[in-house]
């Protein structure tokens, strides 16, 4: 198949699915279906290869040595494929099998999709899915790991366009997780690490990346911890259909119970990408004051924006000598008040090397603009004392849906990154203690890059001084408020 003719087949199983669950479901069912499949035909193509090369002996072509993946015969997709009653415990059965003959490899990894309620997924249903599955081999003849990997990147992408209200939750702009990982520019041998890896997209582009690049790939120790069990495990089976197998992934919360430890403190990384969930509230303020792992580094974020506790894991989760990050966030961390005093403590530390304004609409139910932070613990001496501003907001193709970068906006933005130098409307680098002493710690990016708006007399004003006419403009707007609402 053709890789056209391969994702048409595989979104063909959801179609299957239109009107019994909802989009934001398929998911749940057809990963699981997809991955089973997979190892199973594997599976028996391994089972064929090693019984010719030992001249038809059964018992050494069932050995271990020979597969990636143990798949009890009575687990075996085709096994299933002859049941027609209550098919879905036949397939709940299956699964768990495969697990527990894989126990380091594949514990928990089908997730846990109600296969057994006929009420969403009658016989018919699951039966039509099996059938449709097994229309073709998805075996590594057939189906190389690239091919199915771009297949399942796909149908990752389908998924989160028809389910729309779920997707953030594990997908982050494609066109957005390219630019942050050219940035970071990951190197063979190197630890990299997504503390709200969702369905592993920055992780497994970063792999790719050394890929494209002819780089060492197989070597890249990949981390990651999610908290949703779906979707933690969409992040595995990711892996794997990418040919993946140095990786670890955990599910847990990361703020209330990091999953990823080495000598009873966090695990240290080369680099770490993050998209963390924005401004979320619910969660463990209390327990952050005394954080048993030392992650307060700057203070303690308030009980209605976690985005600094995030921030700060990130951090603390950095190798102290070469360790950087780049995380994607709302503009509000760059200048909220509640936030000030942590802010300015990160300025002060010196790990702050780039911010980066995106352009709107890049992210799904969502019109607003993120922007990237940038930190490094080992700044080269050029950059000590320095922090970079990009003001990309117009770089950006727009869509109904959904917008995305070009390759002519990724290599903008990146060679000016990698340039480091002030860049008329677009980047300006400025002292940190400018930022710490003139603007109090206030990052806004709208304080230090001017608009692209040449043809405007107005533009020449600089930034400061507007700031400035706008503080007095409303000061003078608020003693008119209460001169006018003062009782007589």
């Amino acid at each position: 198949m053709t890789q056209q003719q391969l994702e048409k087949y595989l979104w063909g199983a959801a179609t299957a699915l239109r009107g019994t669950i909802d989009a934001g479901d398929y998911k749940q069912y057809i990963f699981p279906l997809l991955f089973f499949k997979r190892i199973c035909d594997v599976y028996d193509e391994e089972f064929q290869k090693a019984l010719q090369e030992s001249d038809g002996d059964l018992e050494y072509a069932a050995f271990a040595e020979n597969h990636h993946f143990i798949v009890p015969e009575k687990a075996n997709w085709n096994t299933v494929r002859e049941i027609t009653n209550n098919v879905g415990l036949a397939l709940q059965n299956a699964m768990r099998e495969i697990e527990k003959a894989n126990p380091e490899t594949l514990d928990g990894i089908f997730g846990d999709a109600s296969w057994t309620n006929k009420n969403r997924l009658s016989d018919a249903t699951l039966i039509n899915l099996i059938e449709h599955f097994s229309q073709h081999k998805l075996n590594l003849a057939n189906v190389p790991d690239d091919k199915l990997g771009n297949a399942y990147e796909y149908l990752i992408k389908e998924f989160a366009d028809d389910s729309g209200h779920t997707a953030a939750e594990f997908y982050t702009n494609r066109t957005v997780v390219k630019l942050m990982t050219k940035i970071m520019d990951p190197q063979p041998g190197e630890s990299v690490y997504d503390p709200t890896c969702g369905s592993g997209g920055l992780l497994l582009n970063c792999a790719l990346h050394l890929k494209e690049e002819g780089k060492e790939y197989r070597n890249l120790k990949l981390f990651g911890q999610e908290i949703n069990l779906i979707t933690s495990a969409i992040a595995r089976m990711n892996m794997f259909m990418h040919g993946i197998e140095e990786f670890k992934i955990v599910r847990g919360d990361t703020l209330a119970e990091p999953g990823l430890l080495q000598n009873d403190q966090l695990k240290s990384f080369n680099v770490i990408l993050a998209n963390p969930p924005y401004s979320i509230k619910s969660w463990d303020r209390k327990g952050f004051v005394n954080d048993p792992w030392g992650r307060n580094l700057w203070g303690t974020p308030p009980q209605g924006c976690a985005d600094y506790a995030f921030q700060q894991h990130i951090q603390k989760s950095l190798d102290k000598n070469n360790g950087r990050s780049i995380s994607l966030w709302p503009h509000g961390i760059l200048f909220r008040d509640s936030e000030a005093e942590m802010r300015r403590k990160m300025i002060e530390s010196d790990v702050v090397e780039a911010v980066i304004g995106l352009g709107p609409n890049l992210f799904y139910n969502s019109p607003m603009e993120a922007c990237l932070l940038i930190t490094n613990n080992n700044k080269p001496k050029e950059k000590k004392g320095k922090i970079l501003i990009v003001n990309a907001v117009k770089e950006v193709i727009n869509e109904k849906t959904m917008s995305f970068l070009t390759e002519d906006h990724i290599n903008k933005i990146f060679s000016t990154y990698k340039e480091f130098t002030s860049v008329s409307n677009f980047a300006s680098l400025v002292d940190k203690d400018y930022v710490l002493n003139t603007n109090q710690g206030n990052l806004s990016i709208s304080l230090y890059v001017r608009p692209d708006n040449l043809g405007n007399k107005e533009a020449d004003i600089s930034f400061q001084d507007t700031y400035l006419q706008w503080q007095e403009i409303s000061a003078t707007l608020q003693q008119s408020m209460k001169t006018l609402f003062q009782p007589n």
